[in-house]
């Protein structure tokens, strides 16, 4: 890195005549400072080979000047650290920061040989670097063989800038200490009747109220208006197999179609249209083009600036508009604690734990049984995010749940597992212990596994089932995203694909104000991410790969599971909920082939199940 204290403009470099020599030092500067910026990822727009001869040249002026008039060591300091690049060969090329005081500057150039063969390295180096009068390095001149993740972007629907998700960098999370706030009881505690609060506050409601009856209002406007109504499922169909079979002239009149009659903030099916035209447009520049790594960018960017309380938020929204997540949870709890009644210790293997938001109702519910566990052990399994504490976050998940079990006098133990790929954790690194019983918990992240269409010799997702019956647990209850959208073939998985988000994006439709913020900002997060690695990406860089409950079925039986019924009471008991509960008449709750299934208005969407080792 460069001495702060040095000066960007010297005034012996104020003649033009030197114009040259300090054009030199800017773009020299420049790169090393950007290189500091705690970014390893190398800088797409310089070419490292011209970089790397500049800094000989340099280097061996100053060393031929430091024989006549000074000491090296005044010159140069070597950091401990240097940015690594690589040649045109391929290898690795070590580069030391150069630290240079003002008025070693001033000695060295005040020496008439020292400025002279400063010159020469002027021209030698010149050899070396890109040719512009003014050493701009632009990026639609770049052609160096590389990805260029900072090129102009060609739309701007999405709130990306490239210079926000750099200076977003960082090797740890700034995350909150895993304290709990009155926003965290309010969401993730029972009330007095043991329900969750799924209800949204009453300025809230009164917003969705509002929402149906300007609904309602409206019916008779779009009556009259049918003819007019774009059939975006045909359009954006049409437009794939356009894509698949190279035409591009007619994928992109079709895009253009789409994105007129389109909007991120509109109804249903022009939020659906807007979230596959970006991903259709992706896969139309290829896996070389720059708007995957674009989107995804913006969402790291969201991500790295994101605490659980931030997440807190849109979690309440969701809860509010859907009952999935809250009654999976339930599903859940119910046979956890049929296996575990009058239990010394409860262990449980939470595959996928994150922020945990669904067990502190756990612990307040066993707080107030008196055949519950009388301990818990909870170990949390979590892909390891990004910088030098990957596991900061599930660690901070843990505290936050022993605050919890400290508050209800429930004895608590936690364990964090940050682990890139789950199908390589060993049974010994779970710390399972005799006397216990033992339950493993999977809500809808192994579908982020990879399976036999991903090309895989030996199936992680297989991996992963075989450890769990290693483990033989006292019970394990899967729950999983009921999509048909994994097949090999583009077109048949993007026209499942179709049909399953069109049920979620009309969900939320009927559910939530179209101009809620968090709806926003989930439908594009998360609905949007998926769909974008659904359509534009292919083999090992599709990581969204659901199956359906009879699919699962099959898988699981094959691994050594035997199912577990589930009871019609039960299926009878959360009806009556979702009616106490004020949600929506088009939801669904349902049972069949022993899966708890829960669907929009007739779509199953997502399936639970309980299931013990053979």
């Amino acid at each position: 890195m460069m001495d702060p204290n040095f000066d960007a403009n010297p005034s012996f470099l104020a003649d033009p005549v030197e114009e040259d020599q300090y054009t030199l030092l800017k773009y020299v500067s420049e790169i090393l400072m950007e290189e500091s910026n705690g970014d390893y990822k190398q800088s797409m727009f310089y070419d490292s080979l011209a970089l790397r001869k500049t800094e000989e040249m340099l280097q061996q002026v100053i060393t031929d000047s430091q024989n006549q008039s000074f000491s090296c060591d005044s010159i140069i300091t070597t950091s401990s650290s240097s940015f690594a690049g690589r040649d045109a060969g391929g290898s690795i090329v070590e580069s030391a920061d150069l630290r240079i005081s003002p008025s070693v500057v001033k000695s060295m150039f005040s020496d008439a040989d020292s400025a002279l063969q400063f010159k020469k390295g002027v021209e030698e180096a010149s050899k070396f670097l890109p040719n512009s009068d003014h050493w701009l390095i632009k990026p639609e001149r770049c052609d160096l063989g590389l990805d260029p993740l900072r090129v102009k972007r060609s739309h701007e629907r999405e709130v990306i800038d490239f210079e926000e998700v750099r200076n977003s960098k960082q090797f740890a999370t700034n995350v909150e200490d895993g304290k709990i706030t009155e926003l965290f009881d309010k969401v993730l505690l029972l009330d007095s009747e043991c329900d969750p609060p799924t209800l949204l506050d009453s300025k809230i409601q009164e917003i969705q109220s509002n929402h149906k009856q300007g609904v309602k209002g409206k019916k008779k406007k779009k009556k009259k208006k049918k003819s007019q109504v774009v059939d975006f499922r045909t359009l954006l169909t049409l437009c794939a197999q356009a894509i698949s079979t190279g035409d591009k002239t007619t994928a992109l009149d079709l895009l253009m179609q789409i994105r007129q009659q389109s909007s991120p903030i509109g109804d249903a099916g022009q939020r659906l249209a807007h979230c596959f035209a970006n991903a259709l447009e992706a896969r139309l520049q290829g896996s070389t083009g720059s708007m995957i790594q674009t989107y995804y960018n913006a969402i790291t960017t969201c991500s790295l600036k994101e605490t659980a309380t931030d997440t807190l938020k849109a979690y309440r929204v969701y809860l509010s508009s859907s009952p999935f997540v809250t009654l999976m949870y339930f599903f859940s709890f119910r046979m956890i604690l049929d296996a575990s009644i009058d239990a010394k210790v409860l262990h449980i293997v939470d595959f996928g734990i994150l922020y945990g938001f669904q067990w502190p109702m756990f612990i307040q519910y066993i707080s107030s049984r008196k055949d519950a566990p009388r301990k818990l052990r909870i170990t949390g399994i979590e892909l390891p995010q990004r910088g030098f504490r990957p596991a900061e976050r599930i660690e901070e998940t843990g505290r936050r749940l022993a605050e919890y079990c400290k508050r209800f006098n429930v004895p608590f133990e936690y364990k964090a597992i940050a682990f890139q790929h789950w199908d390589k954790i060993r049974i010994q690194d779970l710390d399972i212990r005799p006397n216990e019983v033992l339950a493993v918990t999977a809500g809808l992240r192994l579908k982020n596994l990879q399976d036999e269409t991903g090309s895989e010799e030996n199936c992680p997702r297989d991996a992963v089932l075989k450890l769990i019956r290693n483990m033989n647990p006292n019970v394990f209850i899967h729950s999983i995203v009921n999509g048909s959208f994994n097949a090999p073939f583009f077109i048949s998985r993007f026209k499942e694909a179709v049909y399953h988000y069109s049920a979620l994006f009309d969900m939320f439709d009927s559910t939530l104000p179209r101009d809620n913020e968090e709806r926003i900002r989930f439908e594009r997060e998360f609905y949007g991410r998926e769909a974008m690695n659904v359509i534009a990406c292919e083999e090992a860089d599709r990581v969204e790969r659901p199956e359906t409950y009879r699919q699962w079925q099959v898988r699981m039986v094959r691994a050594g599971f035997r199912q577990k019924q589930v009871k019609p009471e039960l299926v009878e008991k959360f009806r009556e909920k979702l009616k106490k509960w004020g949600y929506h008449k088009d939801f669904v709750v349902d049972e069949n082939s022993k899966w708890l299934l829960l669907g929009w208005k007739g779509r199953t969407l997502y399936a639970s199940s309980c299931w013990v080792p053979l």
